[in-house]
């Protein structure tokens, strides 16, 4: 049994939208007060709907030290491990990867034997991150065929370049540095690939001192935030291609390639246009021929008029909420692709089962800056969807209203109380918020969400 592949990795994701249901979902949650001492944690949601506990918190693992502010996260491990070139066939899904994004340290957590109780193996210091791989703050955390891969934010002493470092599958030792050749690339943010193309994509956000202390607007109407996508030769790990997405599209943030890899595109979300205040959402794609990618704008989200009263100050002089999109899904099969407006409180449903011709099939709201539309159980909330996690099946997203500390201060000044929604979606197209699935937190907001057994954000596959 010991060489037996994990039963939670899938050869093709048709394969893994057939998998059990989801019962459990780790969330990391950052303190509200953590210069006295609170801690960020990781908390364990109950999701098995015939079970007494559903819709609560099960578990909780707090950080050995304050400060840390949780952000996103990931698996040691997932599909990928049964790619035909992987050193790696027989670990399992069984590690939590958990960066602080201001300490800049890693949490390794066992989830076994009790998966309610997960324990701390390991922590990974900043100094070491920065003495092995010369980065700072890790950000996103993709488990590959043959190490984990670490987008960070920025250098070892926290100005630029951001990049990609790599982790031993089952030390978890820092490798080092993932580039050999970056060319133009400085600004980081996302990062993952067309494992079927050889060929990585990044995106770009900024360098810490340009969001730890909360958005420049100043820098913001400059242009000076990342507006760029880098494709990259996956297996030589060299830069190949820059694509401009135009310097009025500001914050190039989370990359949703196509989980079939015999697909050569994806979408990436852009949260502000310095033109009107819009967000988009643009497929890059691989073009015929010559090998070279390119990215177009697909969906065009506009700001929507508001009562200045209602604005933060920021954006009062706009009379406009503007969307903010800072977080995109895309369901297993490629057919659905979500968008989180945390400016206005609205998750979109997009058909792009023609990705060049996206069409909105479904809309629900709840929060937003000016409208604060109520959930059906919670009454009015703050905060606005941000953060989406897809089950397998595509049946369910499980949602959260926290971007960032600062940004979250800049955007909701009357403070953010953090909240989990869930949404039902029909398989035809249609989403409705569940009326009486709401977690709610006090003194420590939630932002991002994996599920037991893997979901449409934490695998890749080799096989259609």
């Amino acid at each position: 049994m010991l060489w037996k592949p994990d039963q939670t990795f899938y050869p093709s994701p048709r394969m893994a939208i057939e998998g059990p249901r989801e019962r459990l979902g780790y969330v990391a949650t950052f303190s509200l007060d953590p210069k006295h001492g609170k801690r960020d944690a990781i908390n364990v949601l109950d999701l098995d709907p015939g079970s007494p506990s559903f819709a609560t918190v099960v578990g909780r693992l707090e950080m050995p030290d304050s400060g840390n502010e949780l952000h996103h996260f990931g698996w040691n491990a997932c599909s990928s491990a049964l790619c035909p070139y992987s050193p790696h066939p027989h670990v399992e899904r069984r590690y939590l990867l958990v960066p602080g994004l201001r300490s800049s340290r890693i949490h390794v957590i066992d989830t076994k034997p009790d998966p309610r109780s997960p324990k701390i193996v390991k922590v990974i210091e900043a100094e070491e991150i920065a003495t092995r791989a010369g980065y700072s703050r890790p950000h996103t955390f993709h488990c590959g065929p043959d190490a984990i891969y670490v987008s960070a934010m920025g250098g070892a002493n926290g100005g630029g370049p951001g990049g990609v470092f790599l982790l031993d599958h089952e030390s978890f030792d820092v490798l080092g540095q993932w580039e050999v050749d970056r060319g133009p690339q400085f600004l980081a943010y996302d990062f993952w690939w067309h494992i079927g193309y050889d060929v990585g994509v990044s995106s770009e956000w900024g360098t810490p001192d340009m969001f730890e202390n909360g958005l420049s607007l100043e820098r913001l109407v400059k242009g000076d935030y990342g507006h760029r996508l880098h494709i990259w030769d996956l297996r030589k790990r060299r830069h190949l291609q820059e694509i401009d997405l135009g310097a009025e599209h500001q914050m190039a943030l989370e990359l949703r390639p196509a989980h079939d890899p015999t697909k050569a595109y994806g979408f990436v979300c852009t949260v502000i246009s310095t033109k009107d205040l819009s967000a988009a959402i643009w497929l890059w794609h691989r073009e015929n021929g010559n090998g070279k990618w390119a990215a177009r704008k697909v969906i065009e989200i506009p700001a929507e008029p508001a009562d200045p009263a209602l604005l933060p100050p920021p954006l009062k002089q706009f009379k406009a909420a503007p969307p903010l999109v800072p977080e995109i899904a895309l369901s297993l099969d490629d057919k659905f692709l979500y968008a989180s407006c945390w400016g206005t409180g609205e998750i979109k449903q997009y058909d792009v089962s023609d990705p060049f011709h996206p069409r909105q099939t479904g809309s629900v709201r709840i929060g937003g800056m000016a409208s604060r539309t109520p959930h059906p159980k919670a009454g009015k909330v703050n905060g606005a969807p941000q953060m989406l996690e897809i089950s397998r099946d595509g049946r369910r997203i499980y949602v959260t209203n926290s971007l960032y500390s600062a940004l979250d201060e800049q955007f909701y000044p009357d403070g953010i109380r953090g909240w989990i929604a869930k949404v039902d979606v029909n398989p035809a197209g249609g989403i409705a918020l569940d009326p009486n699935f709401f977690i709610p937190f006090e003194g420590e907001r939630p932002h991002q969400i994996h599920l037991e057994g893997g979901d449409c954000s934490s695998d890749s596959f080799c096989y259609p």
